[in-house]
């Protein structure tokens, strides 16, 4: 049963991105506690009817489960399964966030990406950005492609399970997509701008294709694809109405890892050539720019 509930959306969207950050950065672990809803609520300067929404929606969305009378434990992160040798430097397992940031370690950055919305690669941008601007890391170029879904496209996901929730659905992942990339331009114009990047490249596109999984193409050389699982579950909206549809998880997708070496016939290398092939047709061929 839906119902409305008070609070502020934009509030709602800061709180709930930070502690998604947090946990795709690992600062929230697999099996850690998130901090009490008094105490978040005190750090976020929100109410704690904000913060339970917020707890509510992650929840939800499968990163943690919410425990009666106890802290919210942390039980999905984004996991990436890799037969390479080639990882990161930290015997954990593997995460995107660790991978992104070995990727900006390098002089020349170069991202294609190929997703339904940019929420995840914002999270993971934003990151390397303030690593850039704490002088952790210096790239001279960064260069990003991104493909989404046609805006005119009828998604089969997310999708409202009753019809009269159907615009205000589409209302909010329309509202998700514009927020992230917008955040991205700013983001990345912005260390241009500041001289903290000598070279800064963003071209985002729309193909009429829906996604159903996800692909990163790292430097050229890593690629890292995942399907996207459908579920069924609550979505709740900005002002606290929550909405049963039909949805996708992309921030808790399993991603594999593949990487091309120096055989071009091994099973990495060849992965590695027909994504990015891929993901090069469908750049020339079927893309446009937004609107």
């Amino acid at each position: 049963m839906t119902a409305r509930r008070s609070g502020d959306g934009k509030e709602f969207r800061r709180v709930a991105e930070e502690l998604r950050t947090r946990m795709a950065d690992g600062t929230y672990g697999l099996g850690v506690t998130l901090p009490s809803q008094r105490v978040l609520a005190a750090e976020f300067g929100v109410s704690r009817d904000t913060v339970q929404r917020v707890v509510q929606e992650l929840g939800n969305e499968g990163w943690i489960e919410n425990r009666q009378g106890a802290k919210a434990l942390v039980i999905k992160n984004q996991r990436i399964q890799s037969e390479t040798a080639r990882a990161t430097r930290s015997r954990r397992p593997m995460t995107l966030g660790p991978l992104i940031s070995e990727a900006f370690e390098q002089p020349e950055v170069t991202l294609d990406v190929y997703t339904l919305t940019s929420e995840s690669l914002d999270v993971h941008i934003r990151l390397q950005a303030e690593r850039i601007r704490a002088g952790v890391i210096a790239p001279e170029r960064i260069a990003l492609r991104m493909l989404l879904p046609s805006e005119s496209l009828e998604l089969p996901y997310p999708r409202a399970l009753k019809e009269e929730d159907a615009p205000r659905l589409r209302d909010r992942f329309r509202t998700i997509t514009q927020r992230s990339t917008e955040s991205l331009r700013q983001v990345l114009r912005g260390l241009e701008a500041e001289k903290l990047v000598p070279s800064v490249e963003l071209e985002i596109r729309h193909a009429p294709l829906t996604p159903t999984f996800k692909l990163y193409v790292i430097n050229g050389d890593e690629v890292l694809h995942g399907l996207y699982n459908v579920v069924e579950r609550p979505l709740v909206l900005d002002d606290g109405y929550q909405v049963r549809a039909r949805d996708v998880l992309g921030l808790g997708a399993t991603l594999t890892h593949h990487v091309r070496d120096g055989d071009p016939e091994s099973a990495g290398s060849i992965f590695v050539d027909t994504m990015r092939a891929w993901y090069d047709s469908v750049w020339k061929w079927l893309s446009e720019l937004p609107k």
